[in-house]
């Protein structure tokens, strides 16, 4: 058997790493939640929370977006909170979450130039700050499975007027190995902990 493998320059390499990886994720709100229709709110909620798990326990910078809460909207849905905890809410009024100052200066205190983005709906306020984080040069992912628009055509023509553009499309999981690597590697055993709980409700919703 191979001993583990030798970790790339994380800064530099060309694939994900926890070293040069930022998230943001926009708008995960009961109201937009249930707008959204391309996908069941059982499955979608069960990519969210994976998701925020992954970047919680890969340590990655997270950026969490709210809009209208001032004015009356929902905060975070509180299991996307419980992943994430310590992480404050940037609230805007906004539809393109890159247009406001908070958010976008939040990713370039980090100075990192990948950027995952998820948030609720595909067509608004994950494909305005894609478009406009690729025109600035980043290299945006977006993480298909843990977004919703409200209707299916809707979702599918983002991705693709996204993907267009240049935006890279992944899933929870593939972020997720993406970020380990190597089973060998520190916090595989947190991350099979995940995956368990993941797979489990996954065939939960089958069933």
């Amino acid at each position: 058997m191979a001993d583990v493998t030798a970790i790339r320059d994380p800064k530099q390499d060309s694939l994900l790493t926890p070293q040069n990886a930022v998230i943001a994720f926009i708008d995960y709100q009961p109201e937009q939640y249930a707008g959204v229709g391309s996908v069941g709110h059982d499955e979608l909620l069960a990519h969210v929370t994976m998701l925020g798990r992954v970047a919680t326990t890969f340590g990655l910078p997270v950026v969490l977006s709210t809009v209208y809460v001032k004015h009356g909207m929902s905060g975070t849905n509180p299991e996307l909170r419980e992943a994430l905890p310590g992480v404050p809410e940037i609230d805007r009024t906004s539809m393109n979450s890159w247009e406001d100052p908070d958010l976008r200066g939040a990713v370039e205190r980090t100075g990192r130039r990948k950027l995952i983005l998820a948030g609720l709906w595909t067509e608004v306020c994950v494909a305005f700050p894609a478009l406009d984080a690729i025109r600035e040069g980043y290299d945006v992912y977006v993480v298909v499975d843990a977004i919703g628009g409200v209707s299916r055509v809707a979702h599918e023509s983002a991705l693709q007027r996204m993907i267009q553009a240049g935006a890279i499309p992944i899933s929870v999981l593939g972020l997720a190995c993406e970020l380990q690597r190597d089973w060998g590697r520190p916090a595989a055993d947190r991350l099979r902990a995940i995956m368990r709980e993941y797979f489990a409700k996954m065939r939960a919703l089958k069933a």
